[in-house]
């Protein structure tokens, strides 16, 4: 399993990249898109809609089922990652290029995890 020490992680396995202050990337972990298999369709929220972290913004249809995406952080986003409605599979091929909000105004962050700690919860799944 891939997990970078740049990033923070949380339990629902979603990756959060801080790019300043108060803005943030998010996709998923190389732990949940091998436990989905081949990503077939995203379902992303629009440009300007609040996301609350633990709360779900999209979806993500995998060749086995459909899975809510949930956020990490509390803020507003900021940006899309429009190439993942055109090709889903980019996730598949590498998860931690394949952003998938840019979130701003972030006020709260769930309970965000190092590597280290993201990983030990992954062998607790297991």
């Amino acid at each position: 399993m891939n997990t970078p020490a740049n990033l923070k992680y949380s339990k629902s396995h979603e990756w959060v990249k801080m790019t300043g202050e108060n803005t943030a990337e998010i996709g998923l972990t190389d732990f949940a898109q091998d436990s989905m298999g081949d990503i077939v369709f995203v379902e992303l929220p629009e440009v300007g809609d609040a996301v609350t972290a633990g709360e779900s913004f999209g979806n993500l249809e995998s060749v086995k089922a459909v899975s809510d995406v949930f956020s990490p952080v509390t803020g507003v986003v900021t940006e899309i990652n429009e190439e993942l409605l055109d090709n889903p599979a980019l996730i598949n091929e590498s998860c931690y290029d394949a952003w998938m909000i840019r979130v701003g105004e972030i006020t709260e962050t769930e309970n965000l995890l190092t590597g280290d700690e993201y990983d030990a919860s992954c062998q607790e799944e297991a």
